[in-house]
């Protein structure tokens, strides 16, 4: 999925971290659209035709769909043309400072994927693109089947997308620190006992396509890289795809609406804007240990 993975297991019997680390590369086999050999390719090359998948692939069109009403369109998975006419059309560790525009004629689709049993038919002329909501999802699908197992706490890091549940190693609850490309220290500490953390920005995964800056995050309204005034948030919430379904879409809606989304969902956010202001809901503070978070981020120069 292209992200490091960080797995803490407590307890049970030997071996968890290993069926882990296992099951972690088992999704990533099935959901990457870097791999030719996998479902999603797979979707994405028959698009139009139903496909039979796995039932963890169908969970993830199903989450995506549900993602995609949540977020009233903002968020959207299907924008995978307009990501690669971006740029972004390899893995980005392959990337490179400065590639050229990529060319795709696919268009945007969600409304119209069917789901049938254990088929899948995306429109045609669209692409699946799971990306962050397939490290949530997994993250989430890890930590059931190791607590399932056995283990008595699990934690895993898909690339930022934090999940836990259970026991901790040390009693006193799961830290997950909150990092901003403008601070040496993280802008906040938070404690969780279980649920999900997810942190989007858009100054980590850039490049420069044309002379322009670009990134992957994606308005579905106009099918560029957004242009939002928010260059970072984070959502904690029960589960990890919603976290970073919520997180996109509470980023993309830009400071002054940043938190809208988030009525009824139980979530809570932190941004930060393009001036390093730091605006947060305000039950976010209940996770914060305490602790106060800076007033403002130098911006950097």
């Amino acid at each position: 999925m292209g992200s490091d993975a960080h797995v803490i297991v407590v307890g049970g019997p030997c071996g968890l971290d290993e069926q882990a680390r296992r099951r972690i590369d088992d999704l990533e086999q099935r959901w990457s659209r870097f791999r030719p050999d996998s479902e999603v390719s797979e979707l994405n090359r028959r698009a139009g035709e139903p496909v039979r998948v796995s039932g963890e692939t169908i969970e993830l069109i199903e989450r995506a769909v549900d993602a995609w009403l949540l977020s009233g369109g903002t968020f959207d998975p299907t924008v995978l043309g307009a990501v690669i006419r971006a740029g972004y059309d390899r893995s980005f560790d392959e990337l490179g400072p400065a590639p050229p525009p990529g060319r795709s004629p696919l268009g945007i689709g969600l409304a119209d994927i069917e789901i049938d049993g254990d088929t899948v038919r995306l429109p045609a002329g669209t692409g699946f693109d799971p990306g962050g909501i397939g490290k949530g999802l997994a993250a989430d699908m890890v930590v059931g089947e190791v607590l399932a197992a056995g283990a008595e706490g699990v934690c895993v890091n898909l690339g930022g997308d934090v999940r836990v549940a259970g026991a901790r190693p040390t009693g006193d609850g799961w830290t997950v620190a909150v990092e901003h490309p403008w601070s040496d220290a993280p802008i906040a500490v938070l404690g969780l006992t279980a649920g999900a953390v997810a942190t989007s920005t858009t100054l980590k995964r850039r490049w420069e396509t044309d002379g322009q800056v670009r990134h992957h995050l994606i308005d579905p309204g106009t099918g560029l890289p957004s242009d939002t005034d928010v260059n970072l948030a984070t959502v904690v919430v029960a589960a990890g795809w919603a976290a970073e379904v919520l997180a996109k879409a509470v980023l993309l809606r830009g400071a002054a609406h940043a938190f809208d989304i988030l009525g009824g969902t139980g979530a809570q956010g932190l941004v930060v804007d393009d001036g390093g202001r730091i605006h947060t809901t305000p039950a976010f503070s209940s996770y914060a240990s305490g602790v106060d978070l800076p007033a403002r981020l130098a911006p950097a120069s």
